[in-house]
């Protein structure tokens, strides 16, 4: 291959996408090569892709608008749990079983989000240019904020309260009561050894479809053109602040109803600083997927949540193998999160409030 043409290849590709997949690759030949059960680790992915994949594609109005990844998307995913100790809180699943416990969840903390992300905007509309540096602090700043209300908060629910001091949210709270692995096991199957959760997976490909519908609509694209170019947008009669705050609400949405599908996949609902690293994760999962600060397409996400869970997954199993007695897992993850990151931030070359 020439040197042009494998520029081209790196072009369509990504670096970022080329370099992680040929690792991924090479983790899993060398899985089986040790004769580790890479069926289980692949029935694995393929759950950790649906848990991940909604929230990952929380990033996708945020690019497209112009602002960049959502590294705040921890407001969202704050709403999500406001919403699904709501729905444990007032024993929904009591009511209207399981299934309506999970909707009542994902419609109360889709209805708060969109208002937490509206509010979001118009801080990012006042600060433009500095965008991804403000939903950096803001990302963090909402979970220490939340770590003082959740201690607090004057839950009655004995599932959600602390034992000792009556009120107050656990570090974790069972689901198993509310709506626990409901996507999970829906019309789940195997196939030989790999077991296949279709339920969380049909409803992250559902989830991606309405995303996609949407940017195809006259306010989707007004959202993209506004994103791509404010200047001839607004010639061509675009509001683009207005279009910037949608763009932050939809994204807030999915991060809320994102973290209620994960609560449900993981089985355990973990406030105060679980969520702290999420935003990276999703910020890396998509732009190992291809997209990059100012573009961003359904099908980055879907790539890039599956490699980025694939290769977390898979490194803790071949390593142990391969270095007895170590875990290089949360290095590995944190070198690629954080380097595809930088990536993307030094191929932008900075930014620009127009």
């Amino acid at each position: 291959m020439t040197k042009e043409k494998f520029k081209k290849v790196i072009a369509v590709i990504g670096l970022p996408r080329l370099i992680v997949s040929t690792f991924f690759l090479a983790i899993v030949v060398t899985a089986a090569v040790c004769g580790i059960d890479v069926a289980s680790f692949f029935s694995s992915t393929l759950l950790y892709w649906g848990m991940w994949v909604v929230l990952v594609l929380a990033m996708v109005p945020s690019i497209k608008c112009g602002i960049g990844p959502n590294f705040g998307v921890s407001l969202g995913i704050v709403c999500g749990l406001l919403g699904s100790l709501l729905a444990i809180e007032f024993g929904i699943a009591n009511y209207v079983g399981p299934w309506g416990s999970m909707l009542f969840a994902m419609a109360v903390a889709a209805v708060i989000a969109w208002f937490v992300g509206i509010g979001y905007g118009r801080l990012l509309n006042m600060v433009k240019g500095s965008e991804m540096t403000v939903t950096t602090y803001i990302g963090y700043s909402i979970i220490y904020l939340m770590c003082i209300v959740w201690f607090r908060a004057p839950f009655s629910n004995g599932e959600i309260k602390w034992p000792v001091s009556g009120n107050g949210v656990r570090n974790s709270v069972a689901m198993e009561t509310s709506f626990g692995y409901l996507l999970n096991d829906f019309l789940a199957f195997d196939i030989g050894s790999v077991h296949v959760p279709t339920g969380i997976i049909l409803f992250g490909l559902l989830m991606c479809g309405v995303v996609y519908l949407f940017f195809r609509t006259k306010t989707g694209m007004a959202i993209t053109a506004a994103g791509a170019n404010p200047t001839f947008a607004r010639a061509s009669g675009i509001d683009v602040d207005k279009k910037r705050l949608t763009a932050m609400g939809l994204s807030t949405m999915l991060g809320a109803i994102g973290i209620v599908v994960y609560t449900q996949g993981f089985g355990f609902l973990q406030a105060y600083t679980a969520p702290l690293q999420m935003g990276f994760i999703c910020v890396a999962s998509v732009l190992i997927g291809g997209s990059t600060t100012t573009k961003s397409t359904i099908l980055n996400v879907i790539i890039g949540t599956f490699l980025y869970q694939g290769l977390i997954i898979f490194t803790p199993p071949v390593s142990n193998h391969l270095l007895a007695g170590t875990d290089i897992s949360d290095t590995m993850r944190q070198i690629i999160q954080n380097g595809v990151i930088l990536y993307a931030l030094a191929q932008s070359k900075g930014g620009s409030a127009e």
